[in-house]
């Protein structure tokens, strides 16, 4: 489990193909991401992966054909910049939002815009992905957490403050740059929720069955 916020940006040393699956062996660089242990996890680009060895400036982690089909890890070359964050322990701070590391899919920056001092950034995500995102809503962007802004048919709108862009991958964004979507996990599970009803639209009654709504009367 992670919050979305990126600890630092990693740099891919190497990579090895062993049949459909690959290893990746990522320079930790200044990120703060440590000590790692084998076994552990680390958020890599928004994608959750196991690290299965680790020395004092990388760590070496597998990911497999499936993740690589869904994800943008599959694109990944050597000298590439990543995201890169730990795992939340218990009683960290909660400042983003509840990230689980497993991607919904893939984007692509369809613009990025100076505003002020901030970029705004906009994203189209594949259509089956739209309907989860919501303006004042959180999403995962390559592991970062962020606010939307804005939504429009498949596209959202986020601003990027010139922290994040110093600190993330964001910064070397462009159009045409393909990018990790998580969603909010709560929409997929309410989603699944409401999937069990009969009548699949959302009504005051179905929400008050399923403790999202009090009855006043």
């Amino acid at each position: 489990m992670f919050s979305g916020l990126v600890k630092g940006i990693g740099r891919i040393a190497r990579r090895d193909d062993h049949g459909g699956d690959r290893r990746l062996v990522v320079e930790l660089g200044g990120a703060g991401v440590g000590p790692l242990a084998v076994g552990g996890s680390v958020a890599v680009n928004g994608v959750c992966l196991t690290a299965i060895a680790v020395t004092p400036k990388t760590f070496s982690a597998d990911a497999s054909a499936a993740t690589l089909a869904v994800t943008t890890l599959g694109a990944l070359g050597v000298g590439d910049r990543v995201n890169l964050e730990p795992p939340l322990k218990a009683g960290d701070p909660l400042d983003g939002h509840i990230v689980t590391g497993h991607v919904d899919g893939v984007g692509k920056v369809v613009s990025v815009e100076p505003v002020g001092s901030s970029t705004r950034l906009v994203v189209a995500v594949p259509p089956e992905l739209s309907r989860y995102i919501a303006a004042k809503g959180s999403v995962a962007v390559d592991g970062v957490s962020l606010t939307v802004n804005a939504v429009a048919g498949v596209q959202f709108e986020v601003n990027i403050i010139p922290h994040t862009e110093n600190v993330t991958v964001i910064g070397g964004y462009a159009r045409g740059t393909a990018v990790n979507i998580e969603v909010d996990m709560l929409a997929r599970y309410l989603e699944r929720l409401l999937r069990t009803e009969p009548d699949t639209g959302v009504d005051l009654a179905t929400l008050r069955k399923h403790g999202y709504a009090l009855d006043h009367r």
